[in-house]
């Protein structure tokens, strides 16, 4: 009898363990000069219907029991089809007036993780690198051959001229002799089996040259997942989120220092990526459900949805 009695005690703990705690999600919508003023009040609206849309739809599947990979999917795919944003149909173009897309996901309960770069066709850039994670030996796939792969896996590929915007454009023919960030698409979820997920998709830099690659497609500098620590998804300029490996070092530092998700963010943010001329942001949350959306510019676009169900909506400093 008592032996039962442990066996149901052990069995109730492993449950309360793994079922029903709960959801949370992030997304942002690119960091960087984001002033208030900057935006006319029928953009900016639009922007936060846009980011009210994908945040409320990601939690929704959160609520009805999907996992934490299927809400960042989703969510990542409503963010895309928006010409509102540098992803998908909003990407910027190229110097060679191409528009190239990048994007990965990562799943912190196994580390099991997709990639690609450099993609002209693919319409939803974060289903590819989804399918790379579940249907491929492989974690980064590039150009002809990622676009090859999707082909086989039968995902929706359209011509250059689906993503093309006039307002993209407008920017290719201001930057022509420079190069210039703008902006990023990505999410971060824990479920109700408390696994967490990160995903990331981009078209990059206006104007970039000679096959420029940035953090976004990059585990470990623009997408990270661990059930052990967080989930983190990154903004900003790309090459300094490489050199210092900025979603895999804040997991580390809570890793192995024990610092909180606020801590680490914060260290890394405001200390670290400053420090080598860095800037921009990310969204983060943590393996209790704490989130955190921080960054060293002026703006972000950003929304979340924390453990409690309180919503936030926003695209400046407050």
């Amino acid at each position: 009898m008592r032996f039962t009695y442990v066996l149901l005690v052990l069995f109730c703990f492993s449950c309360n363990n793994t079922i029903n705690k709960q959801p949370a999600i992030a997304i942002h919508g690119g960091a960087g000069i984001i002033l208030k003023g900057s935006l006319s009040s029928e953009k900016e609206k639009l922007i936060r219907d846009k980011l009210d849309e994908a945040i409320s739809h990601g939690y929704e599947i959160l609520k009805s029991s999907g996992n934490s990979t299927e809400a960042i999917i989703e969510t990542i795919k409503i963010l895309e089809n928006s010409p509102l944003f540098n992803a998908g149909k909003g990407a910027v173009f190229t110097n060679n007036g191409t528009i190239e897309h990048d994007a990965s996901i990562m799943n912190g309960e196994n580390l099991n993780a997709g990639a690609s770069t450099g993609t002209m066709h693919v319409k939803n850039p974060i289903d590819l690198a989804h399918s790379i994670m579940t249907k491929s030996s492989h974690v980064f796939l590039s150009g002809s051959g990622a676009e090859d792969f999707a082909k086989s896996q039968n995902l929706e590929m359209v011509e250059q001229e689906y993503f093309y915007t006039d307002f993209r454009f407008n920017q290719l023919e201001k930057q022509k002799n420079s190069v210039s960030k703008f902006g990023t698409v990505g999410c971060v979820a824990i479920d109700i089996n408390g696994n967490l997920a990160a995903g990331t998709s981009t078209g990059g830099m206006t104007n970039k040259k000679w096959g420029r690659i940035g953090d976004s497609p990059i585990i470990g500098a623009g997408t990270y997942a661990n059930n052990k620590t967080c989930a983190i998804s990154c903004t900003g300029s790309g090459e300094y989120f490489m050199r210092s490996v900025v979603a895999y070092d804040i997991s580390a530092l809570m890793e192995y220092k024990d610092l909180s998700l606020k801590e680490a963010v914060f260290k890394v943010i405001h200390k670290k990526l400053p420090s080598i001329g860095g800037d921009g942001g990310l969204i983060a949350i943590d393996n209790k459900g704490n989130i955190i959306m921080d960054f060293n510019t002026p703006g972000m676009y950003r929304a979340s949805i924390n453990k409690y169900g309180e919503k936030n909506i926003a695209i400046y400093v407050e």
